[in-house]
């Protein structure tokens, strides 16, 4: 076969090491040689001897099932062969996670991840949280994280002296020890007014990074196109 499609620039190339890579764009490739997780349907592609088991209440004690607060259902993938992961087309990227560290994250992000992650269920500080609930997952150990998220993002450093403003449907995720809580940009009676539109966002305040979509289209308006 010849044209465009069949060029090396979309015809996969074979795994130069086990784990998870970007396969391009869209698509993260991971090459098992044991366990994995992923989110449930994301799998597009496989091949060689995988065994795929839903696991919508958990891993080993470690997985709820409120993954986030929307209820993030998710899939282990066992045995040893190569899998694709993409989710509606949106960017991938991939988070490495060293001991000692910890990455926060919207649950509508995660894609998949190393089975050596430790996993666990956080409150987000104030109430009222509309795109992620009041509960986000936060990663810690050693391993991969491969995320999603709805265009290129932005990753705006966090200091004591400059705290970063976030919308709430736009946050993807933020690294550890930054404190959140709810600020109100408007007064009522600018609300009352018409305003801005932008009357509450999530504050970050400490040492680190804060990961945003540029978008802030909520998944239920995303599921209506």
């Amino acid at each position: 076969m010849k044209g465009d499609l069949f060029s090396s620039q979309h015809v996969v190339q074979p795994a130069q090491a086990p784990g998870m890579t970007v396969e391009n764009a869209k698509c993260i490739r991971y090459a098992v040689d044991g366990e994995m997780l992923a989110r449930q349907g994301a799998m597009v592609a496989y091949r060689g001897n995988l065994q795929f088991e839903r696991k919508g209440q958990g891993v080993g004690g470690m997985l709820k099932r409120a993954v986030t607060g929307e209820g993030l259902p998710l899939m282990a993938v066992r045995g040893q062969g190569e899998a694709w992961f993409a989710h509606e087309a949106q960017n991938v990227f991939v988070v490495e996670v060293d001991p000692g560290d910890e990455f926060t994250v919207n649950g509508r992000n995660v894609l998949c991840f190393d089975a050596t992650l430790s996993y666990r269920i956080a409150t987000v500080k104030g109430a009222g949280i509309t795109g992620g609930g009041l509960f986000n997952s936060v990663f810690s150990g050693h391993g991969r994280l491969g995320l999603v998220c709805d265009g290129s993002p932005l990753v705006i450093p966090v200091s004591p002296q400059y705290p970063v403003y976030v919308d709430t449907d736009a946050v993807v995720g933020w690294t550890a020890h930054l404190q959140t809580s709810l600020h109100r940009s408007q007064s009522l009676g600018s609300m009352l007014r018409g305003g801005s539109g932008e009357a509450v966002q999530l504050m970050l305040q400490g040492e680190g990074y804060v990961v945003v979509r540029p978008s802030e289209v909520t998944p239920q308006k995303g599921q209506q196109h």
